[in-house]
């Protein structure tokens, strides 16, 4: 059963020209062990022609959050409470077949493994053609044109041809080029890019990150970007959202977040990353620790049994839940302003450079 909690007087819509509003959204599921707790209290807006760049570890809730937004989850084993606006409409409540008619045409999401995403028993053009005939009630000549336009807006060579080929004569670069295409050709306000990137080589992810810019501009649309690395984000996104164990530990823009980011969390994901001009024997520094368990999650920040400035604030501070991460800037932590930046000055700068 799905359910929704509202508190009172609330309408949730504080994004003001937030074309997608998010509001305290919680998502759990039921299994065999337990009631996983996937997303914990997450609040976000983004803008019309902005990218929102999501990164965290795997389990963190980033890809529940945007499958939530498209109402991808099965009703029976998943409860959502919050509140979830896209262009003023609210999706949590919305019917099937209201959200049916939104996938797909204005709002649409790029999988991360574009050969399980595609079905192998039809060509590309036509499955790229089917979405545009039942969004806009084109002609089957009419779609078949646009699915070959898209290909070659995507930048598959010779598009009339390929369009005829099946996901398998594609190659992986190409399968996320075709992905792409058919999440674009209905033109959608918002597009959800869940780690598109992550199996193809850098050459290609590059080409990849140039072409959804480019069409971002063509088409004006609001991307939410999905990704485990900070390389990616700070190339693609305007905004960052710090996501662990199912909530915001910290979010702002690309250079408030990377030049001077406010959470340990954070921290440990800029001093993990391998760098440029770095000596080869130079050890990688990992977080210590692993991801909480989402059936039983440690109170107050989630992420304090891995956080090593405990000490700063007092250990006993920790397990009391943290201040609210406030909305646009911030960092969810017990620790002041002052003593998150002498730590970052002292402590994580010189590492970073």
């Amino acid at each position: 059963m799905t359910t929704v909690t509202k508190e009172p007087g609330d309408s949730g819509a504080a994004g003001g020209d937030a074309f997608l509003s998010v509001r305290d959204l919680h998502v759990s599921f039921k299994t065999e062990d337990g009631i996983v707790r996937a997303v914990n209290g997450l609040s976000f807006d983004l803008q019309r022609g902005r990218t929102l760049g999501i990164v965290g570890e795997s389990g963190s809730g980033k890809s529940v959050t945007n499958l939530t937004i498209l109402g991808l989850h099965n009703p029976m084993f998943t409860t959502i409470d919050g509140e979830i606006l896209l262009d003023g409409q609210e999706l949590i409540t919305a019917r099937e077949s209201e959200l049916e008619k939104l996938r797909g045409n204005k709002a649409a999401m790029i999988f991360q493994d574009p050969l399980t995403a595609l079905s192998p028993y039809y060509t590309v053009g036509r499955q790229i053609a089917e979405p545009f005939m039942k969004h806009t009630g084109a002609s089957k000549k009419a779609a078949w044109e646009r699915a070959v336009e898209m290909l070659g807006k995507v930048g598959i060579p010779h598009p009339k041809e390929r369009a005829k080929d099946y996901p398998h004569q594609f190659s992986g670069g190409m399968r996320q080029r075709a992905m792409i295409a058919m999440a674009l050709v209905c033109n959608p306000d918002l597009l959800i890019a869940d780690e598109p990137t992550t199996a193809l080589d850098v050459t290609v992810q590059a080409q990849i990150l140039d072409l959804l810019k480019d069409l971002q501009q063509e088409f004006g649309s609001a991307i939410v970007f999905i990704t485990h690395d900070l390389g990616v984000i700070a190339d693609m996104a305007d905004d960052i959202m710090v996501m662990y164990a199912g909530g915001a530990v910290e979010r702002g823009t690309v250079d408030e977040v990377l030049r001077a980011p406010q959470h340990p969390y954070t921290w440990g994901l800029l001093n993990s990353m391998p760098r440029l001009g770095s000596d080869l024997g130079t050890p990688l520094t990992p977080i210590p620790g692993t991801p909480p368990s989402l059936l039983n999650p440690p109170s107050g920040c989630r992420f304090h049994p891995r956080c090593t400035y405990q000490g700063e604030v007092g250990g006993a501070r920790c397990v009391d839940e943290p201040p609210l991460l406030p909305p646009g800037r911030g960092g969810a932590c017990h620790l002041t302003a002052e003593q998150k930046q002498t730590i970052f000055i002292e402590q994580i700068k010189p590492r970073l450079r």
